[in-house]
């Protein structure tokens, strides 16, 4: 009872100084508190020392799996940025239809990994559909941007793990430049992009939409004539008519009847 009154009284200290701290650090002290208690807990139950130290080796690993999975997801984004951003910003590059769609298929795919993505991506993905032509995806993604008060990122007040994660590292890569040159610059880029062409890409995709489906409403459309049963008959019909040629055997005997004459 002693080990266990002193480790909530370590606990308690804790959680006193952990008040005091704040953003990630703050954090970590509460998932180290909450390790002591359980393993406290445990001791008083009366687990042995094996078991405990077992329970938190595997508990270790499982977190760190986990912890790296969600970084990795986070890397995605920005590596989608960087992409992104290479594609829209020089367009006078010659750019392969196949390496556009797989920029645009690693976004999609960081979109649907998140619950709630940040603005940004949404604008990044709009703006790639534009450039390759699909106006509908891009009319989705920029209406959403650009006149949905959600896509604007202060009214994002309770924030999933992964987006605080995501803003985390964002604010990290922004107070060290040095760490993601590249990835900063970027960002900079898209979001200046997003500022002044935001509006003009999502009503150049809805002209563009709306004068695609006026010319395949204005365009002829060949029919197939419709065939009734009569038809049908009248066909069955002539083709009975057409009889099979006679075998070549009979017709070698009606031009050369002399030699079938001669053999007999």
């Amino acid at each position: 009872m002693k080990q266990f009154a002193h480790g909530l009284v370590n606990s308690f200290l804790r959680i006193v100084l952990g008040a005091v701290m704040s953003g990630a650090t703050k954090r970590l002290a509460q998932k180290l508190i909450a390790i002591i208690v359980i393993v406290a807990i445990l001791g008083v139950i009366g687990f042995s020392t094996a078991v405990i130290t077992f329970f938190l080796i595997v508990g270790f690993v499982i977190w760190r799996t986990v912890r790296r999975s969600e970084n990795q997801e986070i890397e995605r984004i920005f590596e989608f940025y960087i992409a992104a951003d290479e594609v829209l910003r020089d367009e006078k590059r010659q750019w392969y239809g196949f390496e556009i769609a797989e920029v645009i298929d690693s976004g999609e795919r960081v979109l649907l990994s998140l619950h709630d993505p940040p603005p940004l991506t949404r604008f990044a993905l709009g703006a790639l559909c534009h450039r390759v032509g699909d106006f509908a995806t891009a009319v989705e993604h920029l209406s959403w941007v650009t006149e949905d008060h959600a896509a604007n990122e202060v009214y994002h007040t309770s924030p999933t793990p992964q987006l605080r994660r995501y803003v985390e590292t964002l604010r990290k890569i922004e107070r060290e430049p040095h760490m993601a040159p590249q990835t900063l610059a970027a960002i900079r880029n898209l979001e200046r992009t997003r500022r002044k062409r935001a509006a003009e890409l999502l009503a150049d995709s809805r002209a563009r939409l709306i004068d695609s489906t006026a010319i395949r409403q204005a365009a002829p459309q060949t029919s197939v004539p419709e065939t009734t049963p009569a038809d049908e008959a009248k066909k069955g019909r002539q083709l009975s008519l057409i009889t099979a040629p006679p075998p070549i055997s009979e017709v070698l005997r009606e031009i050369y009847p002399s030699e079938d004459k001669k053999t007999a």
